[in-house]
């Protein structure tokens, strides 16, 4: 198993962020100053020109290009490589007052008018063009400056937009999907419910709060084409960058949350994956938010399953929250070390210098407005820089993981369109996270993967609240548990396919009906305030929200409802499929339940853990390994405030201390960081 860099030409870790130059031009000297603190908080890297639209083009077709050459002149004199931006995220004023078309159509049918940043249309002919010129300008002067690495093409992509181009386009990309067949639309749309059939393409509108909602399917083609129009822009931007300088890597920086656009139609676009991440530590219960961070940045590298780059993260504070708490010591180096453990080649912040004005201003950064290194923050910087030194030889290493959780977003946006359970609280990504933590607590890797993707590479996959099953998807479970796999499954599995039209023959639909051997013939959605039980191995579980009344055929039963009229039916069964096994779960527990029947899964497949246990590590500490074939790198971190002991199960480098161990001792949000060879 080799390495795989960003960029074979630097493989070291990135350290670094996101670099603003063009808001000090009329301060003497600063950039000069920049230089000495870039080097004395151990960067090496600069994110530069996002943002920066107006300083490169200041008025339409004129070009000013002399302070982007010294600032990168001066940052690879200084030991340094750049990640460059286009800076498509925010159009200049002057482009927005001669072409008002640029500008985005809101739910209401507005146009907006120049406002805060990702208000421009996707589908405009002129923006397009206005943002391959640049890029190209771009491309040419700097695609083989020895100090640039990469391309961030804009910046976290995101929102949608009603206009007529956008609308018209929607009407092309459902004409492509139904073969050009209006009857073709109206059968996968049941159009014929409420006589709402469509009798041509021309009547079909974006749904909003003044058109028709009550096509499931047509809002779920919606959000996908706002992801095909979003990477349709996203190729555009990119295709002047690959044509001049094609060696150099491209990423642009994802919310790994976020619901709006499915990242994986993102995958063969860019060539390597990068996110921004602002955990809210130190608010509610710190695992909750470590889990939730954990799992974004196995979504991110589950787009591509190679190192990724952490491309935002704060110093310390953020000032966008309604309460922005300052990190606590140790959380500020642990907070950004949980993406190197789950993958990350980089720790970059934003920013490097507090801007004096505008939104962000109070926003965290490495050199704040006193502008010198004496401050806690650029103390911190400097530490995480020289651990980075330290453990460099890490970077590259891959992560590799024996069980893997599906997370889908059309299945997440179908649930949340669609009318029935509980309505506005279908908690899909909370769910996906519960059963995700059942590894995280172990210091089990991880994937997060989609339904299409893969499956062969794992022993387990787990796949929560799967509600859509397109043919696609039943083949890959099913193939997977039939040649060996062990695939766990929950309430809610196969109802619909992939127009939201529910399956007939009986729930889960098609074949998976036979690879769990259940059929699923109703769903009771409980009140808040209601609950059951089930019994498992003698313990005792809550049962919460949904109770799907199963019928084994064929299955296993494994634990039964305790009360209401459904009581000894079954909650959670096993099924032979092939040389595989596939177990369902019929109801939501409070996370006892899934807990308990996947950890004895974990123990009969021999899953293997960071530190050789499949125990809980206790309340708040995880564990995860990089490895390149030869080497194992193990993170311990302890996202408690209170000290924690973890046996890591055989002697290993401390890589901090340089010392043999079989023990790690953790602070409160401590990091321990360990080696040893593969045997």
């Amino acid at each position: 198993m080799s390495k795989t860099y960003m960029n074979e030409k630097f493989p070291h870790f990135l350290h670094g962020g996101d670099y603003n130059p063009d808001q000090w031009v009329d301060y003497p000297g600063m950039i000069d100053e920049d230089m000495r603190l870039m080097k004395l908080a151990e960067c090496n890297e600069m994110t530069v020109g996002i943002f920066a639209w107006s300083m490169i083009e200041p008025r339409e077709g004129v070009f000013e290009f002399d302070y982007m050459d010294k600032v990168l002149d001066k940052i690879y004199e200084n030991g340094g490589r750049v990640i460059l931006a286009t800076p498509s995220a925010a159009r200049p004023h002057w482009l927005g007052d001669k072409y008002p078309e640029v500008f985005r159509v809101d739910r209401d049918g507005v146009r907006e008018h120049f406002n805060s940043r990702h208000n421009h249309c996707y589908s405009s002919p002129v923006y397009r063009e206005k943002v391959r010129i640049i890029n190209t300008k771009l491309a040419k002067r700097y695609g083989k400056h020895p100090a640039v690495i990469g391309w961030h093409v804009s910046n976290e992509y995101s929102g949608e937009c009603f206009c007529p181009l956008c609308v018209a386009n929607f009407r092309e990309y459902l004409r492509r999907k139904f073969h050009n067949d209006i009857r073709e639309l109206n059968h996968a749309y049941w159009s014929y419910f409420w006589s709402h059939t469509f009798d041509s393409f021309e009547q079909i509108e974006p749904p909003t709060p003044y058109t028709d909602q009550s096509h499931m399917g047509l809002t779920c083609d919606w959000r996908r084409f706002v992801t095909e129009m979003t990477v349709d822009f996203m190729r555009a931007e990119i295709a002047p960058l690959k044509e001049i300088c094609p060696e150099l890597p491209v990423t642009t920086n994802m919310l790994s949350n976020y619901v709006g656009l499915d990242y994986r139609r993102f995958k063969g676009v860019i060539d390597f994956a990068s996110c921004d991440s602002y955990p809210a530590w130190h608010s509610g219960d710190q695992q909750d938010t470590a889990v939730h961070s954990a799992f974004g940045y196995d979504i991110i590298r589950g787009l591509t399953l190679k190192p990724f780059i952490l491309m935002e993260n704060t110093t310390s504070v953020v000032n966008w929250r309604d309460y922005n708490k300052i990190m606590r010591p140790g959380m500020e180096t642990l907070s950004p070390f949980q993406a190197v453990a789950h993958g990350s080649d980089s720790i970059l912040y934003f920013q490097f210098r507090k801007g004096r004005g505008g939104q962000e201003k109070f926003h965290g950064a490495i050199v704040d407005h006193v502008g010198t290194e004496k401050t806690r923050v650029f103390e911190t910087v400097k530490r995480k820089g020289e651990l980075l030194k330290k453990v460099d030889e890490i970077c590259g290493t891959a992560v590799r993981s024996e069980v893997a959780v599906v997370y889908d977003w059309e299945s997440r946006w179908m649930l949340d369109a669609s009318h029935g359970f509980s309505k506005n609280t279908k908690k899909y990504i909370e769910t996906a996270r519960a059963y995700y933590s059942v590894f995280w607590k172990r210091g089990i890797n991880c994937d997060v993967i989609g339904p299409h993707d893969d499956l062969s590479p794992y022993k387990i996959v787990v796949a929560p609240m799967q509600y859509v099953a397109d043919a696609e998807t039943i083949d890959n479970f099913a193939r997977f548990v039939e040649r060996g796999g062990t695939l766990y499954a929950t309430y809610t599995l196969g109802m619909v396919d992939e127009n939201d039209l529910c399956h007939l023959g009986g729930f889960p639909g098609g074949k998976l009906r036979d690879v769990f051997g259940i059929w699923n013939e109703e769903i009771d959605t409980l009140y808040p305030e209601d609950s059951n039980f089930c019994e498992f191995k003698g313990a005792k579980h809550k049962l919460v929200d949904y109770c799907e009344l199963i019928h084994a055929e064929g299955a296993e039963v494994l634990a039964v409802y305790g009360e209401d009229f459904y009581r000894g039916m079954p909650v959670v069964t096993s099924n032979v499929y092939g040389a595989g096994r596939a177990y369902y779960q019929a109801a939501r527990d409070c996370g006892t339940l899934s807990d308990a029947v996947i950890s004895e899964i974990v123990k009969e497949r021999g899953v293997r853990s960071a530190t050789g246990t499949v125990e809980p590590l206790g309340y708040g500490v995880s564990a995860h390994v990089r490895e390149d074939g030869e080497d194992r790198y193990v993170f311990v971190e302890n996202y408690s405030d209170v000290p924690a002991t973890v046996p890591l199960g055989r002697k290993m480098t401390d890589l901090i201390s340089g010392k043999e161990t079989d023990v790690c001792k953790l602070d409160a949000y401590g990091l321990g960081i360990f080696k040893y060879s593969e045997e």
